[in-house]
């Protein structure tokens, strides 16, 4: 079987495409921004176009715009192809890239979020989520960090009071890690996970003044 993994949750745009349990191509870029110009043309330059039987995508949480892109992308593609199309968890990703480097130890993912908040969650030793995504405020996830291990791009600033026995590691999701994910991770419904309620308030919720 082969499957396409795409990755756009973070500053990082990433694609890995494997045959069985081999990786057979793989591209990954920090772009910041421009996701929707660059996915496409990455996933073409692959070989066969980038065409596979199964598709994983990340779901977030992380940059709006790079989430929905990848989605859209992968429904688009499933859709053309005839293929299976799943989504995982953007910080189990990061958790399974960095329990790859210290196998079986509890960490807490940290990455950027909006509105200058943090995206924080805890992993167990089997990779799977020991709490709920939450959006915090720096201070406030440096006061509730379990861990003494952490991975993603804002883990050096959330134990950086915590003194020298702690371990960070700055890393972005890549795709090419997908494979390392637990598979009760994966899922049929491809939902954002946004990690945080709406910045507007709808109109319907409003309150008279």
């Amino acid at each position: 079987m082969r499957m396409l993994a795409i990755e756009t949750a973070s500053e990082a745009c990433s694609i890995a495409l494997f045959e069985g349990e081999d990786r057979i191509a793989h591209d990954h870029r920090v772009i910041g921004r421009g996701h929707a110009e660059a996915l496409v043309p990455m996933i073409a330059a692959l070989p066969d176009k980038g065409r596979a039987d199964r598709i994983l995508v990340s779901l977030g949480p992380g940059s709006f715009t790079g989430v929905r892109i990848g989605l859209a992308t992968a429904r688009a593609l499933g859709f053309a192809w005839g293929a299976e199309v799943l989504g995982y968890p953007t910080l189990a990703l990061i958790a399974a890239q960095a329990q790859a480097e210290r196998p079986g130890q509890p960490l807490t993912v940290c990455v950027n979020g909006g509105h200058g908040e943090w995206f924080v969650q805890d992993f167990g030793a089997d990779g799977l989520p020991g709490t709920d995504v939450v959006s915090q405020p720096p201070d406030a996830a440096r006061n509730d960090a379990r861990h003494d291990f952490a991975a993603g791009n804002r883990a050096r600033d959330l134990l950086a009071q915590r003194g020298a026995s702690i371990a960070s590691l700055d890393i972005l999701p890549d795709a090419a890690a997908v494979p390392l994910l637990p598979a009760e991770l994966l899922t049929h419904n491809l939902v954002p996970i946004y990690g945080r309620g709406p910045d507007a308030t709808p109109m319907a919720g409003r309150v008279p003044a």
